[in-house]
Parts: structure tokens; C-alpha cells; sequence
């Protein structure tokens, strides 16, 4: 079995949650499953200095560049990837992925997502693969599976409200559980969206994976 994470950068302000990401590659790593790390190579949105979460005028960073650092090197242009080598998609959360993989950040319910990440996901989803979203990204479930597909960020009202709009179908989910659409094989957790502490956010993701894994065999 081999599974596809998708990253959006580095940072939870404009890349991929870096908890998120290890807590996902932690868990593939302790069911001995092997995983490939990808991302668009593409300038993100904008950076922030994560210390002060202000916008950094002028400074450019690219996405793949960028989450290489959390793939220690390891890490794949998306555009060359392709879903018939992978057994399942994984999505972790961090604003990158509302402003990179997608505008969600900047276009609410109007968002458009990026056509490499919704031709790959769409290709794992055709080919009945499973595929998780962690945190912010179940907001691209609609788009990428239809109408009245199951998913959770928690119990944000404005970005539940947001999903529904969009055709989805948004379930209330607490930190420790994780929201399974079984007929289109999508599950979703909120990890950050509610967790206050690392172990928390643990707890969903280590669930999610385990589900992911599981219908990869069936």
C-alpha cells in the first residue's frame, strides 16, 4: 500500500499545519504503510511571519519548496503524480490550503480550486480510492466529490454554513472523531479547527488514517 499526502507549504498561516502534517506521517509510519509527500510547484498566496501573523509585503515563497521542509526532502511536484500508484489521498489542514490548494481563505463559498489538486483528487475519488481531509480542507469536499457529500471542520458555523452552500453536507464533529462518508469513501476530521492541544488534534487523526487505511484494503 502506498498512500499520497498532499501538502500546501509550511506553516499553519500559509502552508500546511506542521502538527497535522507529522501527526498523518506518524501514523502512516506506525501501520508500516508507505507514503509519498507531493505538492504544486506554485507561488503561495502570500507569506506570514508567524510570529507577529502579519503578511510579509514582497517576500515570494513557492508551495513545493516550501513543504519540502516538512517532507525532509522527500516530496514529489504534484503535476507528476499519478493516482493509479496510490492506494488513498490524505489532505492535512493550515490555511495553505484555503489560500494554495485552494482560494477558500479568500473566496468563501466562491472558491475555485487549483486544477492539478482537483484532476488528482478527482482521479483517486473515480478510482474509488479513499481520500481524507484534515481540518480547513474538507471546505474542497463538494467541489471535488458532489453534492451532499459528508464531511466535518468541526463546529465553525460560518464555514459549515459555507460547505452547505456549496453542496455539501456539513455533520458537527468533536476534536476526537473523524466523519466517514462511506459510500464515496471520504473522510474528514477537525483536528485544529477545535483542537487546543497537540494530543488532541492527535486523537481524530490517528482515527481518520485508520479509517483510511481500512477501506484502502476492502
Amino acid at each position: 500500500m502506498k498512500i499520497a499526502v498532499l501538502l500546501a507549504g509550511s506553516g499553519v498561516f500559509d502552508g500546511s499545519e506542521i502538527y497535522e502534517t507529522t501527526l498523518t506521517l506518524l501514523a502512516l509510519d506506525r501501520a508500516d504503510v508507505r507514503y509519498q509527500c507531493m505538492a504544486p510547484n506554485i507561488a503561495q498566496a502570500h507569506v506570514i511571519n508567524h510570529i507577529t501573523g502579519e503578511p510579509m509585503p514582497g517576500e515570494k515563497r513557492n508551495v513545493l519548496v516550501e513543504a519540502a521542509r516538512l517532507a525532509r526532502g522527500e516530496i514529489i511536484d504534484l503535476s507528476v503524480a499519478d493516482a493509479s500508484d496510490y492506494d488513498a489521498l490524505i489532505v492535512p489542514g493550515g490555511f495553505g490550503v484555503a489560500k494554495n490548494l485552494c482560494d477558500f481563505a479568500f473566496q468563501g463559498a466562491d472558491m475555485q480550486i487549483n486544477a492539478e489538486v482537483r484532476d488528482f483528487a478527482r482521479a483517486m475519488h473515480r478510482a474509488g480510492k479513499p481520500v481524507g481531509l484534515i481540518c480547513i480542507a474538507p471546505t474542497m469536499a463538494p467541489q471535488l466529490f458532489g453534492e451532499g457529500v459528508a464531511c466535518t471542520i468541526g463546529s465553525n458555523e460560518d464555514v459549515a454554513a459555507a460547505i452547505d452552500s456549496m453542496g455539501g453536507k456539513h455533520v458537527p464533529c468533536p476534536v476526537d472523531e473523524c466523519v466517514v462518508d462511506e459510500q464515496r469513501k471520504v473522510v474528514t476530521t477537525p483536528a485544529y479547527m477545535e483542537a487546543g492541544r497537540l494530543r488532541e488534534a492527535a486523537v481524530g487523526i490517528e482515527k481518520l488514517v485508520a479509517n483510511i487505511l481500512s477501506m484502502a484494503t476492502n
